[in-house]
């Protein structure tokens, strides 16, 4: 399930790096049996700081820095001392480092402190000064600020108190002689009381934030967030349901590893809580129950604050709990939006924290396929910038995690019942969203959904496809879109498969949790993110009150209209305001039209927004014929999904601001016109087909037949959301249809709506096949199945004795209306020259029309190649046709 990759070695990184310098101060063997290396604290840049005891047995401190793969020595002390916390500022200039103070039976009688806290100046090596010496033990812990200034003369330090209160210290610095940095005023340093009181602490060293548990009336989680400034506030309070002694003694979380603790009875907390949050805008707390080896179940708890609610887990084990084993909580990982619970040896879980709604967006494994190959007990998780790191404390090693593709492939690649709906609609989302944009992994997905054509019973791959895709390319932009936009063919809001609604051996309760409470300051630090989580928190109550807050592409459906246009014409999409007004009044009429005129306009503005988008993309890629062709119907349809689209997320989240709302609708629908593109090319590599799948004269071949397949089910997938298809896809499915169908199945595919006879692909066919008996027969039956308009267009493109005596009388029929109109009466001139008498009815025809034509500029200028002449040729050719002299 993970890629987990070693990211430090304790021993090769650093023990042999101070084995091959010490080693000649003593005996090589007596040397490698007395080193014994601590791993002390990890800083916000991945620098670990370590100690050990030297071969003369004084105790020294280095730090190992992840990005040179180098050693460095920061202080020796002159003696062997016990180090329970130990931390260096971001210039490396000051290490702060708490003792513990273990009195020797001799000095029994002398006061000395339980716990020695120092402040030490190693730029170079000079000053030591004591901050506290009590008896309490003492964590250190340097804030690592976000400066642009190259010379920082300030340090701020925080010590947090096992006797539960937090304090931090303001350290003003001074060069001297141009490199030494020196402390300034030391006896009068200011600092300030952070914490009164808490019982649980997690230092978030990444966002410098500081989570800490504190009971009131119940338990409340409350966070302190430092700033660049160096000021602090409490931004962030939310009361949990928690027992009201969960913990047998404080805990520090991701503020070091104190290796000299008291020795006590191992006892194990009721509760392990650990809080995640993201740059987006997400906060989760995640909290456990102790398993007993009598238990047959694990519970936990993952309260999504930016949703609003909490999700109770209760997952049935398989097999029993070792009595031995001492770690007996599930393990949180936090990656990304994914929230990962892992139980070594039974399960896990990998919680979707921004589509919760559905249990089918979250997998579950259990069984060896959960194995993430991690240890079972004295695991560490810990944030750093870069990625979800990993400390395996007893051996010293450290990995980075991350959820691997290839093994997410495999799930869903898994033939057979032996794989879940739920576990591939799961793996689908994890691959598209959370690992994309990755060409090869979208390749991977195509080739799967062409291998799996057929929709499963219980989701849509297609659609999928299709809605995760695109909520791809938002989801980081705000996360109230959670709630506006579709991200998934399945709902909630109607009745979902037992195979998608249910894990078996997981049972989910969801509760509404208490509103946090926010600072009513709002100079937070990171930019947008405790207003992001503000008013997310706050928009759950609206999403929760207005009806339908998710846009659903059915609602363009609602645009539709339905004319009378025949066999193969899918109902076209028009502005609700263009058709033209049944009042009385002549100016209402005019409005209506005017206003129905706008809309039209409006809405090929945005069509044309959305295509230049696609053209900038996709210029160089021609190798599927879309985009090609003025498809009226899909350009429409476009441009009201952009207007609908658009009118939706300014009513729900104005927040965001028309213009960001626009250049994120009209992205959405470019998107989605590229997707389908991306998917058509992807076939069309895949099948290998050439560019002489536009031929009509030629039957199909398998390949092209797999290709028509697959297309009709894309078309299917979008047909039934209401999605429009790129200009030209129409085109090029019914070209495959003529080529792959017998022509009977595909004038039934015509008659059921699955293929649609556009202008271009008639023309077409109207050109590119001779008037052999069947291809006359396949030019009728399209004639009798299109709209009149486009009829009478389509005959001026075919060369046949139908379609030029079609042509002659709608030109007779527009010429003799145009001389019923003028008054009087015409007579024949029978002693102009050029009077043929030979068929009298067919001579006077032809002389009206002549005379109608010099009195008349263009009467058909569309059809400039028709007049008389071709009217009595043709009218001569029919004639002889009758009477059998001629064949057609």
């Amino acid at each position: 399930m993970l890629n987990v990759s070693a990211t430090f070695d304790l021993q090769k990184d650093v023990v042999s790096n101070i084995f091959k310098k010490e080693s000649s101060v003593g005996r090589i063997e007596e040397y490698s049996n007395a080193v014994e290396t601590q791993i002390i604290n990890i800083e916000r840049d991945g620098g670990v700081l370590y100690s050990w005891k030297g071969v003369t047995g004084n105790t020294q401190i280095g730090k190992y820095d992840p990005t040179t793969k180098q050693n460095k020595l920061l202080y020796t002390f002159d003696k062997q001392v016990c180090v329970s916390s130990c931390s260096l500022n971001k210039e490396e200039t000051l290490l702060a480092v708490s003792l513990v103070q273990r009195t020797r039976a001799e000095e029994r009688l002398k006061p000395v402190s339980k716990c020695l806290t120092l402040l030490i100046e190693i730029q170079p090596l000079n000053n030591t000064k004591v901050l506290k010496a009590v008896d309490c033990k003492i964590r250190v812990q340097f804030l690592y600020p976000e400066t642009d200034r190259s010379s920082v003369l300030e340090s701020h330090l925080l010590l947090l108190a096992d006797e539960g209160y937090v304090e931090q210290y303001h350290v003003m610095l001074s060069k001297q002689e141009g490199y030494r940095v020196v402390m300034c005023n030391f006896k009068r340093m200011a600092k300030d009381r952070v914490v009164e009181d808490f019982t649980w602490t997690q230092w978030d060293s990444h966002t410098q934030r500081l989570f800490y548990l504190t009971y009131r009336d119940k338990a409340v989680l409350v966070c302190v967030q430092f700033y660049p400034n160096h000021n602090c506030e409490t931004v962030f309070e939310l009361a949990l349901d928690l027992p009201s002694n969960p913990f047998t003694s404080l805990r520090f979380i991701n503020l070091g590893f104190d290796h000299y603790q008291e020795e006590e009875p191992v006892q194990d907390d009721p509760i392990r809580i650990a809080v995640f949050t993201n740059i987006i805008g997400s906060m989760c707390v995640c909290y456990s129950q102790q398993i007993t080896p009598q238990q047959a179940s694990c519970s936990y708890t993952i309260v999504l604050v930016h949703k609003g609610c909490s999700k109770t887990f209760t997952v049935a084990l398989d097999g029993d709990i070792s009595p031995h084993t001492t770690d007996l909580h599930p393990l949180f990982l936090p990656l990304g939006y994914y929230i990962l619970v892992y139980l070594p040896g039974h399960f896990l879980h990998c919680i979707n924290s921004r589509q919760q709604e559905l249990l089918c967006h979250s997998l579950f494994l259990s069984g060896p396929e959960s194995d993430l190959g991690l240890p079972a007990e004295g695991a560490v998780v810990f944030c750093l910038p870069d990625c979800t790191s990993l400390l395996d404390l007893a051996a010293g090693r450290m990995f980075s995690l991350d959820i691997s593709s290839d093994f997410l492939l495999q799930l869903l690649q898994t033939p057979g019942p032996s794989r879940h709906d739920n576990q591939r609609l799961a793996v689908m989302h994890c691959l598209l969203v959370y690992l994309g944009p990755n060409p090869h992994l979208e390749q991977r997905i195509i080739d799967w959904i062409c291998d799996n054509i057929m929709p499963f019973d219980t989701f849509d791959q297609i659609q999928e496809f299709v809605l995760a895709s695109l909520y791809r390319i938002v989801y980081n932009k705000s996360l109230s879109l959670d709630k506006v936009l579709p991200y998934t063919s399945v709902s909630g809001d109607k009745d979902l498969p037992a195979s998608l609604d249910e894990v078996p051996g997981v049972t989910c309760s969801t509760q509404l949790h208490a509103e946090p409470v926010f600072s009513k300051k709002h100079s937070w630090s990171q930019p947008g993110y405790w207003e992001d989580l503000q008013w997310s928190s706050e928009r759950v109550q609206y999403f929760e009150a207005v009806p339908s807050p998710r846009f659903r592409t059915q609602q363009l459906q609602q645009e539709w209209t339905f004319p009378n246009l025949g066999p193969g014409r899918e109902p076209v999409c028009q502005a609700p305001e263009a058709s033209v007004s049944t009042q009385p009044s002549q100016k209402k009429s005019e409005k209506k039209r005017a206003s129905g005129s706008h809309a039209a306009c409006h809405i090929e503005e945005n069509t044309k927004k959305v295509l230049s988008v696609v053209d900038t993309c996709c210029r160089d890629q021609k190798l599927v014929p879309l985009f090609q062709e003025e498809d009226q119907q899909q350009r429409v349809l476009i441009g009201q999904m952009v207007d609908k689209l658009r009118e939706h997320l300014n009513r729900h989240l104005p927040r965001l601001g028309k213009k960001r709302i626009d250049s994120l609708v009209v992205n959405y629908v470019a998107k989605l016109l590229e997707l389908i593109r991306y998917m058509l090319e992807s076939v069309w590599l895949k099948y290998r087909l050439a560019p002489c799948v536009m031929c009509l004269n030629k039957p199909g071949s398998p390949a092209e037949w797999t290709v028509f397949h697959v297309m009709c089910r894309i078309l299917e997938a979008t047909k039934s959301l209401c999605l429009p298809n790129p200009p030209g896809y129409h085109t090029l499915l019914a070209v495959l249809g003529v080529r792959c169908l017998p022509r009977h199945m595909f004038l039934q595919y015509v008659d059921q709506g699955l293929l649609q006879l556009t202008e271009t692909f008639v023309s077409r066919l109207m050109t590119d096949l001779d008037n052999s008996h069947s291809n006359e027969q396949l030019k009728f039956s399209i004639l009798k199945r299109i709209p009149e308009p486009m009829e009478q267009r389509m005959c001026h493109l075919w060369d046949h004795p139908i379609s030029s005596a079609c042509i002659s009388r709608a030109y007779v029929s527009s010429l003799l209306k145009k001389q019923a109109n003028t008054k009087g009466s015409q007579f024949i001139d029978r002693g102009r020259p050029g009077f043929r008498p030979d068929f009298l009815p067919l001579t006077y025809l032809t002389k009206t029309l002549s005379d109608l034509e010099d009195e008349a500029l263009n009467p058909f200028e569309e059809q400039e190649t028709v007049d008389a002449r071709f009217v009595e040729e043709t009218a001569l050719k029919q004639t002889l046709i009758l009477l059998g002299f001629e064949v057609k």
